[in-house]
């Protein structure tokens, strides 16, 4: 590992001082008087030369020089010596000339004082301004004690899986209850700050794409049993070999997820998977999405399938999903509204996904259709959906019939149905829902009620994203790799001028080319290549799971698509900045709103690179009601073993946080940002801590 930067720095020095010499001079009264009558009083510094040189050669002083005076030695040797006229000529013009030079440049100093204060006073405010934050920062985490020099000891074993927010005890001791218990609910619990330590057996992730189809056993939380089971479609497309589980998902199986996802496709009118790009489909969420097959199988068509479940304490389907390099976040429908923007996404997929779609008045279909794009799909799979077959339970007949008629007074139109398997479609227009049959019982959401982009709010009772102004139909937007490049038109809705979007895209593409020739070497100096492993081969594949902590356009995650590195992206927009998460969303890419003073709603180990640029100065303008080491713990708990955290802020900023890496134990190093004198990169690798057996 490199050595940390340490870069010092220099100014102009003047040696000597001159204020003896002018306190010397200003003891001889006559000389003043001299000075003033012949105007040479414009330098303090050069005062006895042109005074001397002036005087004829045979003249003696009244007072005569001090002993110790600049010209007594060097110019006055005695009356009685003789000097060489050439020389005093040669000494007078070398003299008048230092002094020509001298009046010069004080006059140019004067002009560029006067032209440039303005700016010094400025950035020496800005400093000042920040250097304040910084010390009340430095004072908080002071008064810690003498534990703000210790390293943060390591978790309980029990840790090792844990995720805050959601301790299902905790929430039934709170009354909550009714499927509630298994909801997220952040602040009642002590925030942990210590070390996670993978499983005892942990092993680094294969490298993708070979990580997507095959994972170690011991890095998930899952029995064998568990892999064995055939509860669900996705879970029959596992096997266990040994101390790895092997992902079926490419199989010409009966039931496979290539046949399964074919069929959805001729089910909407096209010809295979391959043409979702074609109409419009780039998103999708995939609910009670197993363990990430159907997701994985549409990768390779340049889908982006973001899975969410149930927070689950054992066998969890996010766990195995985000540990094959694949998008995924606890997430529920069951009492909130996910933190994603309205009209967020072009299709939203159920197989056998647990929901009782029938409950609370039909609520959570309305929560689909807030976070479905006009003209957008939504797949369901379900014994429940063969409501004009023979229905086995009249729970199930029940079911169908309710979704059914639901969905008609949501302007959706039922596209096709085959065997368990139905596709309704979005309407793409908006006067569909005044025209619908009155007592419908489903009312649109006033401009209170419709918020864009909530946080966890309680589920809406009305149909909500009506009256945004990025209601566009799915076919009528850009196909997707261009969609990704939004035009000035699609900016102008999120309130952005083309010259400004240009320059974010500009400068990220600068900053992934500097972080990749920077990690690169790092990499591959400290690993060049891991027992029984080969050589990795182009593009070099080290991360696939990224984390963006301040995502701002999302410019971060579109440079680093356009220099073809085979990641994705979890775009983070914090709740106190910008909202830029529905730009983000009708790029084409996956986000999610988050309050960094609480715990992400995912599983120890998930990450393998984490940016935050500007993060540290957002949060520091905010009123405060967590530390630093609150927000520093919690990405060590988000990173894998010897995964990279890369911050980009002000000098002081960096240089600030900086002590809180060694406290981690992570390895640090401070690096100048290119023709940027006011920020730095901190780059940090999380060492691999090996849990010994008991």
């Amino acid at each position: 590992m490199s050595r940390p930067l340490h870069r010092g720095a220099s100014g102009p020095r003047i040696s000597g001082s001159s204020n003896d010499l002018c306190d010397s001079q200003m003891k001889h009264k006559t000389e003043k008087e001299e000075l003033d009558r012949r105007g040479s009083y414009h330098s303090c510094l050069f005062l006895k030369f042109p005074f001397r040189l002036l005087l004829p050669d045979n003249y003696t002083p009244k007072y005569g020089m001090a002993e110790n005076d600049f010209a007594s030695d060097s110019l006055v040797v005695g009356t009685q010596r003789s000097r060489h006229r050439l020389t005093m000529l040669l000494l007078k013009f070398s003299l008048i000339l230092i002094i020509i030079l001298a009046l010069t440049g004080s006059f140019w100093w004067a002009i560029s004082i006067s032209t440039t204060s303005r700016g010094h006073i400025f950035h020496g405010y800005r400093r000042l301004q920040e250097q304040l934050v910084l010390d009340l920062w430095d004072i908080g985490e002071l008064s810690l004690g003498s534990s703000r020099l210790k390293e943060l000891e390591f978790c309980p074993q029990e840790f090792e899986n844990h995720v805050p927010c959601f301790n299902v005890s905790a929430n039934l001791a709170l009354s909550h209850s009714d499927s509630n218990e298994f909801d997220r609910f952040c602040g009642h619990e002590p925030r942990q700050n210590c070390l996670v330590v993978p499983p005892l057996n942990y092993k680094i992730p294969l490298r993708w794409p070979t990580g997507r189809d095959v994972i170690w056993f011991a890095n998930v939380q899952i029995t064998a049993q568990e892999v064995m089971s055939s509860g669900s479609l996705t879970k029959r497309m596992m096997m266990l070999d040994e101390e790895q589980i092997s992902f079926r998902s490419a199989s010409f199986m009966f039931d496979g997820i290539e046949d399964y996802s074919h069929q959805i496709a001729e089910m909407i009118g096209l010809r295979n998977e391959s043409n979702f790009i074609r109409a419009g489909v780039r998103t999708i969420l995939d609910i009670g999405c197993g363990y990430g097959s159907f997701g994985a199988h549409l990768f390779s068509n340049e889908l982006l399938t973001m899975c969410i479940a149930n927070y689950e304490a054992l066998g969890s389907q996010v766990q195995l999903t985000l540990e094959r390099g694949l998008p995924a976040m606890i997430g529920s429908f069951i009492s909130k509204q996910l933190p994603y923007p309205s009209l967020s996404f072009d299709m939203l997929h159920c197989a056998r996904c647990g929901i009782d779609w029938d409950q609370k008045d039909g609520i959570y279909l309305i929560e689909v259709d807030r976070v479905l794009k006009p003209g957008g799909y939504f797949v369901w799979t379900s014994p429940d959906t063969n409501f004009q077959g023979v229905i086995r339970t009249k729970e199930h007949k029940k079911m169908g019939k309710f979704v059914h008629d639901f969905a008609e007074n949501l302007c959706w139109e039922m596209l096709s149905q085959q065997e368990e398997t139905i596709v309704w479609k979005k309407t793409s227009k908006r006067n569909c829902y005044s025209s619908r049959k009155p007592g419908s019982g489903l009312s649109i959401c006033s401009k209170s009620n419709d918020v864009e982009s909530p946080y966890y709010r309680p589920l809406q009772a009305c149909i909500g994203g009506t009256q945004s102004r990025r209601w566009i139909p799915i076919e009528d937007r850009t196909a997707w790799p261009s969609r990704a490049n939004l035009n000035k038109r699609e900016l102008a809705l999120h309130g952005l001028h083309l010259e400004e979007y240009a320059d974010d895209t500009d400068h990220w593409k600068t900053a992934v080319r500097n972080y990749w020739s920077l990690l690169s070497p790092l990499i591959f100096s400290d690993h060049p290549k891991r027992p029984g492993d080969e050589d990795p081969s182009p593009p070099y594949n080290m991360l696939r799971n990224v984390l963006d902590m301040n995502a701002n356009f999302g410019g971060f995650n579109s440079a680093l698509l356009e220099a073809k590195k085979s990641v994705w992206v979890m775009n983070v927009v914090p709740t106190n900045g910008p909202n830029y998460l529905p730009l983000i969303m009708d790029r084409g890419f996956v986000g999610v709103l988050h309050d960094w003073c609480e715990s992400f709603p995912t599983y120890p180990r998930t990450y393998d690179l984490v940016h935050a640029a500007g993060l540290l100065s957002l949060e520091i303008g905010q009123p405060r009601r967590c530390t630093a080491l609150d927000l520093f713990s919690e990405l060590d708990r988000l990173l894998r073993p010897e995964g990279w955290v890369i911050f980009r802020d002000t000098a002081a900023l960096i240089e600030s946080v900086r002590a809180l890496t060694t406290r981690l134990k992570w390895e640090a190093r401070v690096v100048e940002v290119e023709n940027n004198s006011d920020e730095r990169l901190l780059i940090c690798q999380k060492p691999f801590f090996k849990r010994q057996a008991n």
